[in-house]
């Protein structure tokens, strides 16, 4: 997808891939058949420049039909670069960093009052977590006790122009949560036991938000992209696009 478009963000994408794979595999309450079901769990990708890694899940679970990947950030399509709503099961458009899990205290909160059964999953980057808007709304998810909300981080330890400890260094990163008034467990996020052990333990404490702190490898999978800063933006040419997925049938 990212290929044929000429777009970027794939390190992004594939650090998301397993924790995103888990979620639509299995814990989304959602219908593909029926986006609009009042009951459905709300996912939101705050983090919307990895928009690929969603569309691909989306379009594996039957949102729509798999043949309109191929259309992925190009002129006239419904795909854009950036998670856009209207694309059947897009909750919201999301591109502009810190405002999604704003957004997902609004859907967990409005769930509460009309004592719905539905669940929020926010699936934030690290370096996002810079944003002061993502702490407001943390003080405002714990302040509102919404232990139907789960806040993801994508901790894959690179941002748009560095390493995350050099940009805005957030260690010690759980222990913010904490102070904040979260439950907050750290995971490895390409671990597929883990992540399942993780989730199904949610929430990890009735009356508080949730906080999975996911380590992960930007670019994983990938030999040339891994920890790899200039895979934030770079596009694989054909040789780079041959290589990664020979990697990839390797690994299955």
């Amino acid at each position: 997808m990212v290929h044929a478009a000429g777009a970027c963000h794939i390190g992004s994408c594939l650090s998301a891939a397993d924790l995103v794979a888990q979620l639509y595999g299995r814990w989304l309450q959602v219908d593909p058949q029926r986006p609009d079901w009042e009951d459905r769990d709300r996912f939101i990708l705050s983090k919307g420049h990895a928009a690929a890694i969603l569309y691909a899940a989306l379009a594996e679970t039957g949102f729509f039909p798999q043949e309109a990947l191929l259309t992925f950030a190009q002129n006239g399509s419904a795909l854009a670069g950036h998670a856009t709503h209207g694309v059947p099961g897009v909750e919201v458009s999301t591109g502009s960093l810190g405002h999604g899990l704003g957004l997902g205290c609004g859907m967990a909160l409005a769930g509460k009052r009309d004592q719905r059964s539905y669940r929020v999953w926010v699936l934030l980057g690290d370096g996002e977590c810079d944003e002061g808007s993502v702490w407001e709304a943390a003080l405002f998810a714990a302040h509102h006790r919404l232990d139907n909300l789960i806040a993801l981080v994508d901790y894959n330890k690179i941002q748009c122009f560095g390493d995350v400890a050099d940009v805005l260094d957030l260690a010690p990163f759980a222990d913010k949560w904490q102070a904040f008034n979260w439950a907050a467990r750290e995971i490895d996020g390409h671990d597929h036991g883990q992540i399942e052990q993780t989730l199904s333990s949610l929430p990890f404490t009735p009356g508080k938000p949730s906080c999975v702190i996911a380590h992960t490898v930007k670019g994983k999978g990938v030999s040339y992209m891994e920890n790899k800063l200039v895979w934030h933006y770079n596009t694989p040419d054909a040789d780079q696009l041959s290589q990664a997925l020979a990697e990839q049938e390797e690994c299955q």
